[in-house]
């Protein structure tokens, strides 16, 4: 992107199906979005997918980010037998549990040829690794996405994911901040409220982004925030909308630098906090950088467009910092 250019719009955009439309072209053009994510709704083939990556990035006249959520096991949108498959976190926490050398040695070797997988493809996000802790009523939306009950397990398999990421040119994007381990029901139709008391999320729930937030490519890691109340933090507001979780907790206290975007903000968890762009505009008044919109409906997106902003001076910012860190080295 041209370094004197306006700075995108501070949203992700979807798209309807695995071609683009004239309308869609015409609003990406117009509208600008940092960036795309991708569902299995847009995934038919190789070149297809290929090809659909080039025409976003044409629309908006530069190498914007295209994502995607490929964790592995029920949650991927390249499915077999056009994409190779791989098992869920679970299977991965459990063997770095019994054998962890072994373990990470699998993990980091399935994920970087997951990783290369999505950047022939034109994909360069992966909305990967579920760092969220599992207890005994964790919600099957989470389940088996979880690495494991234990939160050093946790933590060891997202750095593995992480750096196998990165090391193929490939962002991470850890998931669900600060922890969706304890929601007892499913964010994508109700809103989760966890009571747990700060000190006994301090050592479970938040354990795995503390253990990542010191390592040095952690500049380069997005971060995805959960849909969920955390009454011992904020009472009124969901981690979407909370200043108190985003800049007090998760920008504080826990460290974190990276990008942070919402999860879907058609999810009905989100439903009395108002429209879609205003929950979009409130996330990012909050302390989001990004606003994301997953459904592709185009009068949505035009809303968005008139409603937000553009990213702001200091998320730019923090994302070239993210390109620029020298962690590999």
């Amino acid at each position: 992107m041209s370094t004197d250019a306006p700075l995108p719009l501070a949203c992700v955009f979807s798209v309807a199906g695995p071609t683009l439309t004239v309308a869609e072209k015409s609003l990406f053009s117009a509208a600008q979005p940092f960036g795309f994510i991708l569902f299995g709704r847009n995934c038919v083939s190789r070149p297809q997918l290929k090809k659909l990556c080039d025409d976003l990035r044409a629309t908006v006249g530069w190498h914007c980010p295209i994502m995607i959520d490929q964790e592995g096991g029920r949650v991927a949108r390249l499915s077999s037998p056009e994409w190779d498959s791989y098992p869920s976190a679970h299977f991965y926490g459990e063997m770095m549990e019994k054998t962890p050398d072994a373990g990470r040695v699998r993990l980091e070797r399935d994920m970087k040829d997951m990783a290369k997988m999505l950047v022939t493809c034109g994909i360069d996000v992966n909305c990967a690794p579920v760092i969220d802790v599992l207890t005994d009523t964790t919600h099957t939306a989470i389940g088996d996405r979880s690495f494991s009950k234990n939160p050093l397990v946790v933590g060891e398999a997202a750095d593995a994911v992480c750096e196998s990421f990165l090391s193929m040119g490939v962002t991470p994007v850890i998931k669900h901040l600060p922890g969706h381990g304890r929601a007892v029901v499913d964010s994508h139709h109700h809103l989760p409220v966890v009571t747990a008391a700060r000190a006994e999320l301090e050592v479970t729930d938040f354990a795995p982004l503390r253990r990542l937030a010191n390592e040095p490519y952690m500049k380069s890691v997005w971060g995805m925030v959960a849909h969920i109340i955390y009454e011992s933090i904020d009472k009124d507001l969901p981690a979407t909308l909370s200043p108190k979780v985003l800049q007090e907790l998760i920008r504080g206290h826990l460290g974190f630098e990276g990008l942070l975007l919402t999860d879907d903000l058609d999810m009905k968890a989100l439903d009395k906090y108002g429209s879609i762009p205003e929950r979009a505009r409130d996330s990012l008044q909050a302390g989001c950088d990004l606003a994301l919109y997953c459904w592709a409906d185009l009068k949505i997106m035009e809303q968005l467009a008139a409603t937000l902003p553009p990213l702001s001076a200091v998320s730019w910012q923090r994302w070239q910092d993210g390109i620029n860190a020298s962690w590999a080295a």
